[in-house]
């Protein structure tokens, strides 16, 4: 079994190279060691659709890991993340019409190179800012995926915050405004204003749902108007609520501990 925490195998045993990339070829042959005859059974047992809910896991302890500051650990949880990736690859690979991990990574190099041209394209022009490199990215990721709607290729599967959000900032992209009256409430009156019109909306279909569905959604695009990432700082406030939920666990054992220590030194 090759999930987090496992050995990395007889890699593990090699000294680490100093050129960049050449541990990856170690982990490759690792993966294939694995899902070859004589290798793991748990491993050569898996499937891309048994695999998935791994991928999931591991992308959300990458995110808490960068949102921790610990080096150590984000380094980890990437690792964990890249054997995902390894992964699905050699599975393909065992298909004659599937891929493998170099045809992973030559898709990766060409679609970076052609959406960063002025990186790669020797035209001699002026190097743009961050903001117009954002929407010539935008413009040639459509040209190259030609998708029917703005909203394909939005995973289903993301939480429900970070799901709004995408799809608020690419009905903003498009031009597309199927929410008017909460749409650009950026002071804190207009956002209750907008909030509670969004709501009544819904309200007559007697629906608590469907109500505070629609004051979540104005509090993404609102969210989403101040530039924040709505999915993150609802994260970063329930660690908040958790911290003190432990100290204050913390303390009353502690109460707890004292009195009992009191009760028993009287008798």
């Amino acid at each position: 079994m090759t999930q987090a925490g496992a050995p990395s195998g007889p890699a593990a045993d090699h000294e680490h190279p100093h050129t960049p990339g050449a541990a990856l070829l170690q982990a490759v042959a690792v993966m294939d060691r694995l899902r070859s005859p004589g290798g793991c059974p748990w491993d050569a047992e898996q499937t891309h659709a048994s695999l998935a809910p791994y991928a999931i896991e591991e992308a959300h302890e990458v995110a808490e890991a960068a949102e921790s500051g610990s080096p150590e650990d984000l380094r980890e949880e990437l690792g964990d993340l890249l054997l995902q990736v390894l992964f699905h690859a050699r599975i393909a690979a065992e298909n004659p019409d599937g891929f493998d991990i170099d045809d992973v990574a030559r898709a990766l190099v060409d679609k970076l190179t052609y959406r960063h041209p002025h990186v790669f394209a020797d035209d001699g022009g002026a190097s743009p800012s961050a903001a117009q490199v954002t929407e010539n990215w935008e413009v040639l990721k459509a040209a190259e995926q030609q998708r029917d709607s703005a909203l394909d290729g939005i995973p289903v599967s993301l939480p429900a915050l970070a799901r709004a959000q995408k799809v608020l900032r690419r009905l903003t992209r498009s031009g597309l405004d199927v929410d008017p009256v909460s749409r650009g409430a950026s002071s804190d009156a207009a956002s209750d204003r907008a909030s509670d019109a969004a709501a009544d909306r819904v309200r007559d279909s007697g629906s608590d749902s469907a109500d505070l569905g629609a004051r979540l959604l104005h509090l993404v695009r609102l969210a989403e108007h101040r530039g924040v990432d709505a999915e993150a700082a609802l994260r970063a406030q329930v660690r908040r609520l958790e911290d003190a939920a432990r100290s204050a666990e913390a303390a009353r054992s502690a109460e707890v501990a004292g009195a009992a220590e009191a009760t028993g030194s009287r008798h």
